[in-house]
């Protein structure tokens, strides 16, 4: 039986389950972030995407992730502070987690065999990676991190309209 993103659950920030068969029938944007890398200022456009497009059914979804560089040592309390007061995020933020080797998250697992990275290369190679999973929960592209959030915009209208 085929996989798709509603078959996995994940901890919200504040510690909750988010279970994402809640999402079932919406364009997601999965995105995993760091506070101190050169690509934080990515918040902002990933922001301006979920206002832009949450009427429509966007959903975008932050995993901080501590791999690269270090570049996410706080505590989730401390992500989700850094976050909401310097770039507003207001979309929804996930717990910390693994995204590659054998502790990756499950969904991140799933993510990268569905679709390699650049030259086919499944590992995640940095901060800010992206994954446009469509309406039926199967994933339509993935982004390198310097792909601007802004740039995604033809793909996200294209979802959306499908």
């Amino acid at each position: 039986m085929s996989q798709s993103i509603y078959d996995f659950s994940a901890i919200s920030i504040d510690g909750k389950p988010a279970d994402l068969a809640s999402q079932r029938g919406k364009v997601i944007l999965i995105v995993n972030t760091a506070s101190a890398c050169g690509f934080t200022p990515q918040f902002k456009g990933l922001e301006q995407l979920w206002q832009d497009y949450r009427e429509q059914g966007l959903v975008v979804i932050g995993f901080p992730s501590n791999e690269f560089g270090g570049q996410d040592p706080g505590s989730n309390e401390e992500i989700a502070s850094f976050c909401e007061m310097n770039y507003g995020v207001s979309f929804p933020m996930m717990a910390k987690v693994k995204v590659n080797g054998a502790e990756a998250h499950p969904l991140w697992q799933w993510l990268k065999s569905e679709k390699s990275g650049f030259l086919g290369t499944e590992g995640i190679k940095w901060n800010f990676s992206k994954f446009l999973v469509g309406r039926d929960g199967q994933v339509l592209k993935r982004y390198a991190p310097t792909d601007a959030p802004e740039k995604l915009r033809k793909d996200i209208e294209a979802a959306l309209k499908a």
